[in-house]
């Protein structure tokens, strides 16, 4: 390797010793430009001393030999998480709901190193924003979601040869740990309909409902579904003679607007299922088959027709996809329709509830029955959820009594 070392400002004239104060340096040619065939070259200055500059200078070209060597660069996390937001997009693997999210993390984490160089986000800046989020009182999600997107933009500066060490890498999130004290006052708070609640919530549905309701909450009560993949569903996912729908995609739209919706792949792999269905919501569903011809006679050329099983019925957008806020809002009408006339809040059904309660809903009812935890994962497209377990312990909580009683009466008789 060629190279030398030197004082590159010494204002000293040529012959005589350095009186200047100037430092030294080293410059060392580290290869050819593939692009004009010359040689490319490295320099670093600022050492005191020349044995300072040596010793820089072999380690250098040790890292250069081991193939060790990365050039950091100038730019600015900004820059650079804005730049990787675009690469991950490109992937083309990422729903467009994942790259919002993202956006929204990177703006969390902009607040602390917007301007700063890549390369001088330390290990301790870096955890120092994760303790202030946490000061600051962000959910552990928002910050288990900051730290993620942080992780990925640093992984790939370090896989791109822009660092030379990842400041994520020993990083944590900080949690509150909760004392005894907390643990046992806890509350589990009930998130579902209860049988007679929901039978009560259906009733009101199908005497005080809006078009569509019945079958709507009918659907989302009995089979679990998201909300999302109901307002999705095209009657060709519907399968009358085996009695099965197939769930294969989910209804996105950010922004609000009717017409600008998207379809998008299921929120996860396991997301991507047959739901079987009984006779009942077979059905209700043909029932609404035949009201919704009815309703595209009416409309005609007008209708957007893209098979739709859940579409509006309006003068402005007919045959647009039902979007999630419309059933939010028709749920909550709903509830608090279903509650008129109750005298004491002990018996008055939860108005707080969503469509996605209904989910919840569906698992409470089927842990009931006696389903298994893995089957009810299965039927509700989950390879994993803590909600879910939540809601099926908490069911099956009394029948672990009972089994704990009858158990004990069986060893009576040994004692």
């Amino acid at each position: 390797m060629k190279g030398h070392f030197y004082k590159p400002n010494c204002k000293c004239e040529n012959g005589k010793k350095c009186k200047c104060g100037a430092k030294w340096g080293f410059l060392i040619d580290v290869g050819i430009n593939p692009k004009t065939g010359r040689r490319k070259q490295k320099f670093k200055g600022g050492f005191n001393t020349k044995k300072e500059v040596e010793r820089a200078a072999a380690q250098f070209l040790a890292e250069l030999e081991a193939g060790q060597y990365i050039k950091e660069v100038n730019i600015t996390f900004e820059d650079f998480a804005y730049q990787w937001l675009e690469m991950y997009e490109a992937t083309g693997k990422v729903k467009t709901s994942t790259i919002r999210i993202r956006k929204h993390e990177i703006m969390r984490l902009l607040d602390y190193f917007a301007k700063l160089k890549l390369k001088d986000v330390s290990r301790k800046i870096y955890q120092d924003a994760l303790n202030d989020l946490k000061t600051l009182g962000f959910a552990d999600n928002t910050l288990d979601g900051a730290h993620r997107t942080g992780r990925m933009i640093f992984k790939k500066a370090l896989e791109i040869e822009l660092l030379k060490k990842d400041p994520t890498e020993y990083a944590y999130v900080p949690k509150t740990q909760k004392s005894v004290e907390d643990l046992e006052s806890e509350e589990y708070v009930i998130k579902y309909l209860e049988k007679e609640d929901l039978a009560k919530f259906l009733k009101t549905a199908n005497v005080h409902g809006l078009d569509q309701d019945y079958v709507i909450f009918i659907l989302l009560a009995y089979t679990g579904i998201r909300v999302g993949e109901l307002c999705a569903l095209k009657w060709q996912d519907i399968d009358f003679v085996h009695q099965s729908i197939n769930i294969t995609k989910t209804y996105y739209n950010p922004v609000n607007n009717i017409t600008k919706y998207q379809l998008l792949t299921p929120k996860t792999k396991s997301s991507k299922r047959t739901v079987e269905i009984d006779t009942f919501v077979v059905k209700e569903l043909e029932k609404h088959q035949l009201f919704q011809k009815r309703v595209k006679m009416r409309y005609q050329n007008r209708y957007h027709d893209k098979d739709f099983v859940f579409a509006l019925i309006d003068e402005k957008n007919p045959g647009y996809p039902l979007y999630i806020k419309k059933i939010e809002n028709r749920m909550t009408r709903l509830l608090k329709l279903a509650n008129n006339g109750l005298g004491t809040e002990d018996n008055k059904i939860n108005e707080e509830l969503t469509p996605h309660s209904l989910r919840h809903t569906h698992t409470s009812l089927l842990a009931e029955a006696g389903v298994g935890l893995q089957e009810i994962m299965d039927r509700l497209g989950h390879k994993d959820d803590a909600t879910t377990k939540n809601v099926y312990w908490h069911v099956t909580k009394p029948k672990k009594k009972e089994a704990a009683h009858k158990f004990s009466e069986l060893m009576k008789d040994l004692r």
